[in-house]
């Protein structure tokens, strides 16, 4: 790939405002009145360490091919406003991260494609030395923040004005982060900080559909990290299952699985835990996890850790009492079913529509009367797959085939409510150059591998009966 180039003193002197950059740099200047007293940090002493310098190079030259001639300003994440703020308040953009692997509240990266001349700038606060007495030494313009994202030119946030505004005026497009019409007073698009200062004269191109199709496909930092996401979360699915009893509360089991994740170094959650019990099972998104569980229930475990940036996301739908009821079974084993048949079917060229219809039509195929005189499909709610990377959701086209280097999840699920039967199974895929390989393997998927996994856990902590006891719950027999 290209390497980022440097535009000469002369180029720059060359470039005169006009009305619409100066116009942008009004934005600029409102920003900076924000971010100005904010104190910055690199991704110091995390678990996941730095991104190599080498990788955010080869992501800032893509994007400086994307964007031919022209100018990119991403700016980083704003600072968490509150009585108490904490460093483990603050999460980086995404965007802003990936291509800096900073964490810089205040900052701004700006790209300059111009011809054959390419350009990275970054923009920080100054270190405040007053403030670093209360919260630490900080990251601010220098040579160290230079060594960290290998960018030459990085400058003091007070130059970005006049320095901004020469660039704009040599730029044939101008790319930047725009927002939904919520933020923007029901305008759409729009580019939220040039609307809150009323300016709509200027709207840059959205810079996201760029960063979102180079982030699509994986670099090898990029797995290391879902790799390590994948295999706590996994791990943490374990320890819920070798817990699990009835009696239990959903927020206890909920504190098992975080507590995994935290122990192993990860930072956050990737989302809220969803730990849904009996009825929860059938809700979707329920991550409430207050109720009691009951012997005779089923739980879903929909749960992701987030590891330097990048999150996992695995389910597991598992039986309260250790057993499976003869009807749960039935209906787990479809849902394995439709997912192991879309799981084969991944590889380069297919679509997640495609996959979606292979899941659709094994249960269409294979629900016999389970479901009653029609297919299990009806109870099968919502998508089938999505991206996964930085976002549990990820950013990305869902019409674009399958490329070796993505990652998306596999997750069909059937919900019936009026008996309490919510079973999801949901996995993490890499799509490699002949086929796939399941990431989050560890983690037992089969009702078998499951009961296997509880039993163990019970027979360890003496929590079941030596001697099976028959519980009623759902018009079923399960032995515990």
């Amino acid at each position: 790939m290209k390497q980022a180039g440097v535009l000469s003193p002369e180029a720059r002197g060359a470039i005169v405002p006009t009305a619409r950059t100066r116009a942008v740099m009004v934005l600029i200047a409102c920003a900076m009145t924000t971010f100005a007293a904010t104190p910055l940090s690199a991704q110091v002493g995390s678990p996941a360490g730095a991104v190599p310098v080498d990788l955010l190079e080869q992501r800032r030259s893509a994007l400086l091919d994307a964007i031919g001639n022209g100018v990119a300003v991403v700016r980083s994440a704003d600072s968490r406003t509150t009585d108490y703020p904490q460093d483990s308040d603050y999460r980086e953009n995404n965007d802003f991260f990936y291509l800096t692997g900073l964490e810089a509240p205040g900052s701004f990266l700006v790209l300059v494609a111009d011809g054959d001349s390419r350009e990275a700038i970054l923009y920080m606060s100054p270190r405040d030395p007053g403030q670093e007495q209360w919260t630490g030494e900080k990251l601010g313009p220098g040579p160290e923040a230079a060594a960290l994202t290998g960018i030459a030119s990085v400058r003091s946030v007070e130059r970005i004005r006049p320095e901004l505004d020469r660039l704009l005026e040599r730029a044939a497009k101008v790319y930047a982060q725009t927002g939904g019409a919520e933020a923007c007073g029901g305008r759409q698009p729009c580019v939220p900080a040039l609307d809150r200062i009323g300016i709509e004269a200027v709207e840059p191109q959205g810079v996201a559909p760029l960063t979102a199709a180079l982030r699509l496909v994986k670099d090898e930092d990029e797995m290391r990290r879902l790799r390590r996401a994948i295999d706590m979360t996994a791990e943490a699915q374990r320890e819920a299952m070798r817990a699990v009893t009835p009696g239990m509360f959903e927020y206890e089991i909920e504190a098992i699985i975080e507590y995994t994740f935290r122990r192993n170094g990860a930072e956050r959650v990737g989302f809220p835990s969803i730990v849904g019990s009996g009825p929860n099972s059938v809700t979707l998104h329920y991550d409430k996890n207050r109720r009691q569980t009951e012997a005779g229930d089923l739980v879903v475990m929909d749960i992701g850790a987030e590891w330097g940036y990048y999150t996992a996301d695995v389910t597991r739908t598992v039986p309260v009492s250790g057993r499976f009821t003869r009807r749960q079974r039935a209906v787990y084993d479809i849902v394995l079913g439709a997912q192991q048949a879309a799981i084969d079917a991944v590889k380069p060229g297919v679509t997640i529509a495609e996959l979606t219809r292979i899941a659709q039509q094994y249960m269409e195929t294979n629900s016999g009367d389970v479901c009653g005189s029609e297919s299990c499909r009806r109870y099968f709610l919502h998508g089938l797959s999505h991206w996964l990377g930085m976002d549990v959701h990820d950013v990305g086209d869902y019409a674009r085939p399958l490329e070796a280097g993505m990652v998306l999840t596999i997750e069909p699920g059937i919900y019936i409510a009026s008996e309490e039967i919510g079973v999801r199974i949901e996995d993490d895929i890499l799509v490699t150059a002949t086929g796939h390989e399941i990431l989050s393997g560890a983690a037992p998927r089969t009702a078998d591998e499951i009961e296997t996994a509880m039993a163990a856990g019970a027979n360890d902590a003496g929590r079941r009966d030596a001697e099976p006891a028959t519980i009623t719950k759902g018009n079923d027999h399960v032995l515990r």
